[in-house]
């Protein structure tokens, strides 16, 4: 069962120079706002669109940070979603994250995004599948097999295949 509040996680690994924090669900723009402090309000600003500012905890700053804004049904979830890319730090990741949560977002269970994503038709399940599969990719050949599943071509062919059992169905049916 998928709830539908608002949920956030890291969308790269944590430690590099640049780390991204998706959020997804309805209110996650606004859920955004309470704790970016930019030119403008996100809840106002034109889906697909990125903005400077800073995450700010009270007075404090966390970090400089850039926010994209997604729309629904337009996103990766199918969803309204944000990503917000931040320094790598661990540290700053997990501020960021927990102040989210205390502003109303709850941290994502794994694979969360992707099963929004296949409820609300943005794939299929054998690219939900392959988006896992090249997340945990460790050679060069299953990497690349696998993006050509998140591609859509596994499922395309399993369309193919179910397209020919249900002709040759209907013809030993009739």
């Amino acid at each position: 069962m998928v709830d539908n509040d608002i949920i956030v996680a890291p969308a790269t690994a944590m430690g590099g120079a640049i780390a991204v924090i998706r959020m997804s669900g309805e209110g996650a723009v606004e859920c955004c706002d309470k704790v970016f402090a930019g030119r403008s309000r996100l809840a106002d600003a034109a889906p697909y669109t990125v903005h400077y500012g800073r995450i700010v905890d009270g007075d404090r700053t966390l970090d400089d940070v850039l926010v994209s804004v997604f729309r629904a049904p337009h996103s990766y979830t199918g969803e309204d979603s944000v990503e917000i890319s931040i320094h790598g730090s661990k540290y700053i990741a997990s501020e960021v994250m927990s102040l989210l949560v205390r502003n109303g977002a709850r941290m994502a269970r794994a694979g969360e995004f992707s099963v929004r994503a296949f409820l609300a038709g943005k794939m299929d399940l054998s690219q939900a599948e392959a988006v896992a599969d090249l997340i945990h990719a460790k050679t060069r050949n299953f990497a690349i097999q696998s993006a050509k599943n998140l591609s859509g071509v596994l499922g395309e062919k399993i369309s193919e295949i179910k397209k020919e059992i249900f002709e040759t169905l209907s013809k030993i049916i009739a």
